[in-house]
Order: structure tokens, then sequence, then C-alpha cells
């Protein structure tokens, strides 16, 4: 196919790879962001193409799987109304709560949507004046744009009927915070391309700075993650931490201003609490005091609500790089994708349901 099948090209993957094992001259360790990368990493094999020396780290690439259990177990509270519907990208609607999840709500009589854009939570408002709308906004700065845009033009038809509520979720915190951590191992990091897409990639140079690590903004094809490992590797085997740009076909320096423009309009900084990791300050957007009116935590009295997350799903430490997902004594017996322990099972971009789906590996934790 043409434009993607130049991106997986095997004999160029193998030259990649070579290189690579060339100039690599003692063990490294490096973290890919994105659970788009995993997924490519893991179902391409590309760490095994790599030198024994490199390790692949998967981080909290996943919104859907950093979406605290407290933030789901607020949709499932007001999804159960019989005034709302509810609406939802379908990669949340299994995302286990510490009860249950949004399709077991539409089982028992939930009007619970799947839809593919939040402007059609703003059609549905408009459409339906005696009910609740109400949008599960989840997502990087990649998807904040178009929830933003949904809140703007709610706002502008004067809609009373539509709501929002947050979970959106910023990158550059998160690589800081993983930083930050005592026992860190990342020394160099694979910058997920379509978060700088949006926003560019300026915002990386001091955290670069700061922790001494290179961050190399990459793509989600094989060729664009080995390309991307193989700038790593040159920048560390040099001595160098700076940011580079290996998606330059889909990103530039300064991203795109008109969508970070529409986010400043609607959305706030705020403190967010990722599943698995815990708050981490800075890392969340919130509505803005002239958006309040659109807060569905504050409309359903919700905001409260204070959940303690299960202790039985490791996926935290696989979140924060710590654990393999094979390496859990639950994986692939009492967790897989049709009864999850936690969410990293459960999404399109979750590690554990890479690792299910591409590389059942026998359960090393009991060994």
């Amino acid at each position: 196919m043409k434009y993607l099948d130049e991106y997986r090209d095997a004999d160029a993957a193998h030259k990649y790879a070579q290189e690579i094992a060339r100039i690599t001259t003692r063990p490294w360790s490096l973290m890919e962001v994105c659970g788009g990368q995993t997924h490519a990493i893991v179902k391409f094999g590309i760490d095994e193409l790599l030198p024994k020396q490199i390790t692949l780290i998967h981080g909290p690439g996943c919104p859907v799987c950093v979406t605290a259990v407290e933030l789901i177990d607020k949709a499932l509270e007001i999804a159960a109304r019989p005034e709302v519907i509810f609406c939802s990208f379908g990669d949340m609607l299994r995302v286990p709560g510490s009860t249950t999840d949004l399709l077991s709500v539409k089982a028992r009589g939930g009007d619970v949507r799947m839809i593919y854009s939040p402007l059609d939570a703003v059609k549905l408002a408009e459409q339906n004046p005696a009910k609740e709308i109400v949008f599960f906004g989840v997502g990087f700065e990649t998807t904040a744009p178009t929830t933003a845009m949904a809140v703007y033009q709610a706002a502008r038809k004067g809609l009373k009927n539509f709501s929002l509520l947050v979970s959106h979720v910023l990158v550059p915190p998160a690589i800081a915070a993983v930083l930050s951590a005592p026992d860190c191992r990342v020394q160099a990091f694979l910058a997920a391309g379509h978060v700088c897409a949006v926003m560019g990639w300026e915002e990386y140079i001091p955290i670069a700075a700061k922790y001494q690590v290179p961050i190399v903004v990459t793509g989600f094809e094989p060729l664009d993650i080995l390309q991307g490992v193989l700038m790593c590797i040159q920048q560390l085997e040099s001595g160098r931490a700076e940011v580079e740009n290996q998606y330059s076909r889909a990103v530039c320096r300064e991203g795109n201003r008109p969508a970070q423009q529409l986010i400043h309009e609607v959305f706030q900084v705020v403190p967010r609490k990722w599943r698995g990791i815990g708050e981490i300050a800075q890392s969340g957007l919130g509505l803005r005091d002239a958006y309040a009116a659109f807060d569905a935590e504050r409309r359903f009295g919700v905001a409260g609500l204070r959940v303690e997350e299960s202790t039985e799903c490791l996926s935290g430490l696989v979140l924060q790089g710590k654990l393999k997902p094979h390496e859990c004594l639950a994986f692939g017996t009492r967790c897989t994708p049709e009864h999850p322990l936690g969410a990293t099972m459960v999404s399109s971009e979750g590690a554990c349901a890479a690792y299910y789906r591409y590389r059942r590996e026998p359960n090393t934790a009991a060994a």
C-alpha cells in the first residue's frame, strides 16, 4: 500500500537494526511514550531486532489506560441516570471501574452510546433537548482540540443540556514524573508523534536539558521506531541530550497553533490522577471558569467521589515501565481481554493487550 509499505520495508528495517548494533557499545534503556508505538514494537518484533544491550521500556502511553478508576466510577454513576445519554469513544466502554464497566451499565438499561467525534454529542444535545448529553473526554493533547471544540460549539449554541466529563492528560509532566522517580532507569525517550503534531516539541527542550536525556519525536511505523531508536542511541553514545524530530513528515517545532489556542480557550492545566501512578501535578486539563457550566462532575454532584484502586491488578507497574505484561501472575489467566482486571488489557493501545495479542509468552512471574 502506497505511503505505508515504504515504512514497513523489511530490508530497510534490518539495515537500521544493523546500524544500531554497530554503534551500540554499552547497555541503554529507552522508553516509548505512546501505546501505539508499543503495539507496533510488539506486533512487528522490533525489540527482537535490536541488540541485547538495548532495552525498550513501555511507558504510560495510553490515555485510556491511565484514566483513574474513580473517574471511571464517576462515569458509571452518571451513565446510569435515566435522564442521561452518555457518550464515549468505544475503547472506554469496557474499561473496568471498581465494580463494573460502561457496557454493563448499558446492558442494564443505561443509554450509553459509542460515538466517533465529540461533535456528535453536541448534535445529540440539539436533537434531544429533554435529555442530558454527557461526553467522556479522554485522551492526550491529540484529542483535546476536538473536545474543546465541542464545548466551544455548545456554548455558542446556548445548549444547556450538554456537559463534559474531562479526563484529558498531558504527556510532558508524565515524562518528568517518570524521570523524577528514584528508581528510574530510562535513559532516553521516544516521544509520541501524534501529540507533537498538535503541541510541537518545544516543551520537551527543558525536560531534556534538566534530566540530560535524549528525547526523539517518533512516528508509529516500524521504520519510524527503528530510526527513532537509532537517533536516541547516536545521542547517548556521543553524550548528547537533545530533542530531535524523527517524525518530520507530520510534526513541526511549533505544532498546530490554532489547535493550541482552542485548547487554551476552553481548558486550563490542573493536577490529574493517573491510574496506577497517582496524582501528577499540572498533568491534566480541566474546564476554565468561563465554561464551568459544562462540567459534568459539578452538574451531577460526583466531584467528591473517591475510590481506591484494586491491588490485584499490576497495570500501574506496567504503565511505569517496571513490569512487562507477561511478568504479571494474572496475565493470560485471570486477566484476558474478555475478562480484564485493568485497562491495559482492554485498550487498543494497552501494553497488556499488545502482549496478549501478539506475544503470548509463558507467564514468568511464577518461575
